[in-house]
Formats: C-alpha cells, structure tokens, sequence
C-alpha cells in the first residue's frame, strides 16, 4: 500500500527545497523592488496593509506595566513572541508618561546649538527588516501556499521644537504566483506584489499634551494569539491570523490626540479615511468564511463595497487610561464602520439557483475596557468589549439579504507565568455572548474558547514555542508548535507548522485542508 509522508519528513523536504528556492525568491523580490510597478498604494483596505515596523513599536498609549529591559545587542524583540503577542515579559516601575511618541528614543539630552541641531534635526537612519516565509500545504492536493519575500524600510527624524516624523513603506512579493498557477487569476493579480504604506505621520508635543497626525497603528488591545480588544486596527487577513501582529495590522489615516497627567492618560482619535480589513479574493488559501449555500445553489462573490468618502463614514472614539496601585485600567468608546466585513446574500432563480455575496461594512458602536497588573512572576490581563450594530450571516435561505444585526458581549482573561527560568506560559479563556441570539447564525447563543501558550528558550540561539487555541463549545482548534534558531546577530531562522481541525462552519475548522509546514528566515536591521 501507499506510504504517506508524516509531517516532519515533509518538513525536512521543505527545508532542503527552501534552501534552493530562497535566494532566488529574495532576488527576485529586490528585482521587483527596483524596477516592478507599483501593484498597490493607496487608502482602501483592499491594498493598503501597512504595518508596524520590526524594531519601533510604538501604541497609542504609555505601557503602564515596565517591559524587561534588553541589552543593545540582543536579538530583535520584534518576534521575541514568535505568534503575535506583542506584549513582552512584564516588570515593574514603568513610567506613567513617555518621553516621546516614539517607543525607541532615547533619554533626553542637553540642547543642542549650530551644527549640531541642524544635524539632529535630518533622518536618524533607515531600519526595518527582510522576511522571507516559504510554506506548503500538505494535504491533498498538496501546493505550495506561500513564497513570500517582505522588505520594510522605515526613517525617522526630529524637526525641533517638539516636532517629529517618521516614513515608512513595505514590498511583498509572494513567488507562488509566479512558480505554480495552483490559485485563481484574480488571486495571483492580487496577492503576488504589493508596495504598501506604513506608518508615516508628524508628532507635535504641547506640553501634556502629544498630537500624531497621518497613518499611523493606534493599538487598544494586548490579549496573546487572537484580537480580541484591538477594534480600531484593520487587518490583513489574506494569511488569517497565521503572521505576527505587526504584520497583520493595518494602520489607519487618523488624528490622534493624547492628554498625560501624572497616571492618567486620555487619547482622542478621529479616522477621516478608514482603511478595511483586507481580505483577498475568492479562492484564495484563506478566503474569509461564508455560510455554506443551500445544496444544489452555485455561488458568486461581487466587488467589496466601501463605505463612501463623508463625515457620516468617519470613525471616532476616546480612551481613558489610569494606573493605581499596580492595577493598568483602561476604558474605551468607538464608532466605526466595522473594519470587518459582513457578507450580504441574495438568491436568484434564474437562470440557475445561484447564491449573490456581497462584502460590506456597516456602522458599529463599540465599549470596552482592558485591566492589566503585574503581580512578579504572574501577569493578569482582562479585555472585554461590547459591539452594538454588527450584522452576521444567517444559513436561512430564506431570508431576504441573508445577514442579522446581533449584539455582542465579548471577554477575555490571560494570566502570564513566569516564574520558571526561560519559560513563559500564558493561558487564556474568553467567552462571546451574543444578545436576543438568532437561532439562524452559527455561532451559539455563548461561545466559550480558551488558548495555551508554552515557550522555553534552551539558550540565547534556541528556543521552542507552542501555541493552541480551541473552542469549548465543539471540536474547533489551532495548533502552531515552532522553533527558532537566532544563528547570527540580527538573523533567525524558524520552521513550524500549522494545524488546523474542525468542522467546515468552525472558525478554524473551515480551513481544516490547509495544514501547512513551513520556515522562515528573518533579517532585522
């Protein structure tokens, strides 16, 4: 009979196909660079996915809980949480108010005068990082997925008087769609190459008061492997929530307003241009999920339709933030137009049962609150948010635009254990309670899910990482063990995998044939 190759052997044949295939990828990545057109730049969230850089992570508010100091030369602690936590090991005694907007500057100095202002106030560098992630699907029809080369490159300076900048910009090129034509025309167009805008604003000081104007990541949620109370942030979702979140996230067009007095911090935001989740093209490896048609009715997906350009699309919203006693409390309010799609139904007869899907946004009220307190070896953090006006797909065919408004509780508790040398555990459980519940949706009147993560790092080279997450309700999981080799200064190569289970209407499970084997070589800079 027919041996099937086990997971690791695949992963070995990956490894050695990799190393022939990466640096003509990476090659061909900076050929495209320098002389490709420009695929996409703009403002609508089906082509604009910018992101924080590898190296600045700055948030829209002062991180109340201190993160553990790093030597100059560590390793970079852009992927120090090797699946999206962008919250390091905890310490105490952080300042209430930070210097600067920028996360990374550096203590204040005396004034400078002459040379040496006009020196100061020119670009402080170029940083950034070059990624390359090479990843094949393993069940049948095996494929490559993924073949993809980043390049982000960001500059910043100072222009005195409270003033600073920053430019930012990335290049993707996925060779997958150069190599094999396993994927739709329309996918191929659509995710083989993107110049994408990052973070590029203008930072004025006023005294207690810090303005940030242009696109920039304003972060409001901290919660380990999924976003739970991140509502302002749109996403890239054309790789689902498999990069990490500076990846993921992107930024928002916004005028950000931020008030710090002694442990209190307020923050306005206003977002004139919205950018959306981007969420590909129908046929893509992880096209967003739709409630199954009924049998024997095709399916056909219309353009995503954008909210129009007006005051009445705009979205808003004010966070409060106080430290007492060791206890980081926040609260929040937002209305958006929901940065995540809801797909509208219609079912014609003629000429053939055919189900019609549309993406659209709608306007959402949201309120919230996150908590976070450090207690030495263990850190708790709670986020819960509640949404008023998102709409859900129903399995009704019945129904006439096959959506129904719902209104949601969500909530959240981690607890980070740190009490064992170079090994972190966090474990978390959250629950989505939905309000006057449509027996029509899939999704429970109560959802319950939880996630693991285990981290151990064997030396300053080696370190190991799993992360599950898995619903309470049913057999719905994601299971994403990895290592990390960190061979060089600035350098690490990882190979994990990932594996997903569950039913076709599982959040997870709908991508049950996409377990998948990869590596990936990052480069900081």
């Amino acid at each position: 009979p027919k041996i099937r190759m086990p997971p690791w052997n695949i992963a070995m044949k990956t490894a050695m196909q990799f190393r022939r295939l990466n640096r003509h990828c990476i090659c061909l990545a900076v050929t495209a660079l320098l002389s490709g057109p420009m695929a996409a730049v703009g403002d609508t969230g089906m082509t604009d996915h910018s992101v924080v850089d590898a190296s600045d992570r700055s948030e829209s508010r002062p991180t109340r809980i201190m993160l553990a100091a790093k030597p100059a030369d560590a390793l970079p602690t852009s992927r120090d949480s090797l699946f999206g936590d962008d919250e390091p090991e905890a310490a105490a005694n952080q300042p209430a108010r930070r210097e600067s907007l920028f996360d990374d500057d550096q203590p204040s100095s005396p004034p400078e005068t002459g040379a040496a202002k006009q020196s100061s106030a020119r670009a402080a560098g170029v940083k950034g990082f070059i990624q390359n992630v090479m990843a094949y699907d393993w069940p049948k029809p095996r494929h490559w997925s993924e073949m993809m080369t980043r390049v982000d490159l960001s500059t910043q300076g100072d222009l005195g008087n409270q003033v600073k900048w920053k430019l930012g910009a990335r290049v993707d090129y996925d060779a997958t769609y150069t190599f094999t034509d396993f994927y739709p025309q329309a996918v191929a167009d659509n995710q083989r190459f993107n110049v994408l805008l990052r973070e590029n604003y203008l930072d004025i000081g006023a005294g207690d008061w810090d303005f940030r104007l242009g696109r920039q990541q304003i972060v409001w949620g901290e919660m380990v492997g999924l976003l739970f109370g991140d509502v302002v942030s749109a996403k890239d979702m054309r790789q689902f929530i498999l990069p990490t979140f500076d990846i993921l996230r992107i930024p928002q067009w916004a005028a950000r307003a931020e008030y710090f007095k002694n442990d209190f911090h307020a923050e306005l935001v206003w977002i004139p241009v919205a950018s959306y989740d981007n969420i590909g093209k129908p046929g893509s490896e992880f096209f967003v999920y739709t409630p199954p048609p009924p049998p024997g009715v095709a399916t056909v997906f219309r353009n995503e339709k954008f909210p129009a350009r007006g005051l009445d699309h705009t979205n808003y919203g004010l966070r409060l933030s106080v430290l007492r006693d060791g206890w980081d409390v926040a609260g929040f309010a937002y209305s958006s137009m929901s940065v995540a799609p809801t797909f509208y139904r219609a079912i014609v007869a003629d000429p053939l049962p055919t189900a019609i899907y549309q993406a659209r946004h709608d306007r959402i009220n949201q309120l919230g609150g996150t908590l976070g307190k450090d207690f030495g070896s263990l850190v708790l953090k709670g986020e819960v948010v509640y949404t008023r006006g998102r709409k859900y797909e129903v399995t009704n065919a019945t129904d006439a635009d096959g959506v129904v408004p719902q209104n949601t509780l969500l909530w959240v508790l981690g607890l980070d254990f740190n009490q064992f040398a170079d090994t972190r555990i966090n474990a978390q459980i959250f629950q989505n309670h939905f309000f006057n519940h449509d027996p029509d949706i899939i999704p429970l009147a109560k959802e319950y899910g939880y996630s693991l993560l285990l981290n151990h790092k064997f030396s300053d080279k080696f370190e190991a990482q799993a992360l599950w997450i898995a619903s309470l309700n049913r057999t719905d999981w994601l299971l994403r063990p990895r290592m990390n080799w960190h061979f060089e200064k600035n350098w690490s190569l990882a190979m994990g995998v990932d594996i997903f289970k569950g039913s076709p209407t599982g959040y997870f499970g709908r991508y049950d044939a996409k377990d998948r084997v990869y590596t990936e070589i990052l480069y900081n800079f």
